[in-house]
């Protein structure tokens, strides 16, 4: 959802209900991890549907377009899965 600030368009998305700002209308995954604090690696990223679709994992190179009638965007970290595991 875009805001004007100065003359300039910013969008924003919220993570874990945190909320991040950029004037770019898309972005990849790879850009919202490194805005993430102390975020790990091997942490899951999920985009919430807006619809009926299912829920998405981001990978680094996933295009988000930050452009959208239904509100802000808004993801989600999951742990590493370690079904399994001991």
């Amino acid at each position: 959802m875009p805001r004007k600030d100065h003359g300039e368009e910013k969008f924003f998305y919220f993570v874990d209900n945190v909320r991040y700002e950029t004037d770019q209308k898309t972005v990849t995954g790879a850009l919202i991890k490194a805005k993430i604090p102390n975020f790990v690696t091997s942490t899951g990223l999920i985009l919430e549907s807006t619809g009926e679709e299912s829920d998405q994992l981001v990978g680094d190179d996933t295009q988000i377009s930050l452009e959208t009638e239904s509100g802000p965007r808004r993801l989600f970290t999951v742990p590493a899965a370690t079904f399994g595991m001991s």
